[in-house]
């Protein structure tokens, strides 16, 4: 698909909505949405954990591969239930092994999934729920390769009577949302440039014990692997080129990148930092650098230079305008700076604090409502921008987003789920 037309669709499909109906599979609408989680991991279990929270939810099923996340959760999940008067989950509607996603799918109790099993996953499992007539909120990246991603497309193309929406929290996180809102009103003028970065500590390698197998090692620690996670871009960067997208209204036509592997061991095989030079419309340049090294953890910021002041947003150095427009949205830039007074009354030190709520809230709310959502192709340019970034810096040469979209770039992760059977 050409690049302009692919974001055509894109705005075309993330701004529709229907007619609100009274019920939505066959319960009405103000009774609880009955949710089912694939991949009960640490992310998953926040998202779950801020939707039943904030929202209309009641957790009836959860799948793993593995049985000893089922059990590790299975009462975490349960104290939700019950903090709303709920029941808790049957021990019968708990599914594990490698083909659990599909056992949860067929519960026609489960009206939507939320989908937090590791990136390689997410195809297969988003077309799987979409056939099986569920709403989904689904984990990012779409995917971890382009075949990954045209199949997530082609799965959620003209589907409107469901909701389907992507983890790209950021764009619910309020402080964010005004800075961007600011930005397309030209507060900063005409954008330049921009400057991208994600400087991230090290993911810890998960030890097994003797005699597990090389396919549980490596979904364990999938985040250390290329073709189950798509790397540091799609894993951790991502989220800074989903912030340019949307803020720019548009994606990048090539890019120009380096990177490298500067471990002290030699586990897994991503790569773990970039340097990317993207090329968009307008002849808007924007640098991403994504690194995962050590154990600090530095940055995360997106900045766009424009020609009337500088918009930046942080995760938790503040989110500002500086220029002719001076705005700020209160989130503290320097911790150290909040007065006592400022703590009691729970001034931010985050600018993420309620992104998490915001993105479940209005997940189960277009469920609710019927006012339903579609972020597919959205997601998608986003995840393809990650993969043009590592393409270019594994190729060492400049690749365009139609080079890389006619490419079909397929990884395969080697592994053999008939072991979890």
């Amino acid at each position: 698909m050409e690049r302009r037309q692919f974001i055509k669709n894109s705005i075309i499909a993330s701004t529709g909505s229907l007619i609100i109906p009274s019920i939505v599979n066959g319960k009405l609408s103000a009774s609880n949405v009955q949710l089912g989680i694939i991949g009960c991991g640490g992310r998953g279990t926040a998202v779950i954990t801020s939707m039943s929270k904030n929202a209309n939810v009641n957790i009836i099923a959860m799948a793993d591969i593995f049985e000893d996340r089922l059990k590790a959760q299975h009462p975490v999940y349960n104290e939700l239930n019950a903090a709303k008067g709920l029941p808790a989950i049957k021990p019968s509607n708990m599914y594990h092994g490698a083909d659990s996603y599909r056992k949860l799918l067929q519960n026609k109790d489960v009206d939507a999934v939320l989908i937090s099993s590791p990136c390689y996953t997410h195809p297969e499992f988003l077309e799987a729920a979409i056939q099986a007539g569920k709403h989904v909120y689904c984990e990012k990246p779409v995917a971890v390769d382009v075949v990954g991603v045209k199949r997530a497309q082609n799965a959620a193309k003209g589907i409107t009577n469901k909701s389907i929406t992507i983890g790209f929290q950021i764009r619910h996180a309020s402080p964010y949302v005004e800075m961007v809102k600011r930005v397309h009103a030209g507060e900063i003028g005409e954008v330049i440039n921009a400057q991208l970065y994600y400087l991230s500590s090290r993911n810890e390698k998960k030890e097994l014990g003797i005699g597990n197998s090389d396919t549980e090692m490596k979904i364990r620690n999938h985040f250390h692997f290329r073709a189950m996670s798509g790397g540091i871009l799609l894993d951790q960067g991502i989220h800074m080129l989903d912030v340019c997208n949307w803020a720019l209204q548009d994606s990048p036509i090539s890019a120009l990148a380096s990177g490298g592997r500067n471990l002290p061991d030699n586990f897994g095989d991503i790569w773990n930092h970039y340097q990317v030079i993207y090329k968009y419309p307008k002849n808007i340049h924007v640098t991403m650098q994504s690194t995962q090294v050590g154990n600090t953890f530095g940055d995360v910021c997106a900045r766009f230079i424009g020609t009337k002041g500088i918009a930046e947003a942080h995760y938790s150095g503040g989110v500002f305008i500086n220029g002719e427009n001076k705005w700020d949205s209160g989130v503290a830039r320097d911790e150290s700076s909040v007065t006592a007074e400022q703590r009691a009354a729970g001034v931010f030190l985050s600018s993420l604090h309620d992104s998490d709520k915001n993105k479940g809230s209005s997940f189960i709310k277009s469920i609710e409502t019927g006012k339903y959502i579609n972020e597919v192709n959205q997601a998608a340019a986003s995840t393809f921008t990650a993969i043009l970034g590592r393409q270019a810096a594994e190729k060492n040469a400049e690749v365009s987003w139609k080079a890389m979209n006619e490419g079909n770039e397929k990884l395969d992760a080697g592994l053999n789920l008939n072991l979890f059977k």
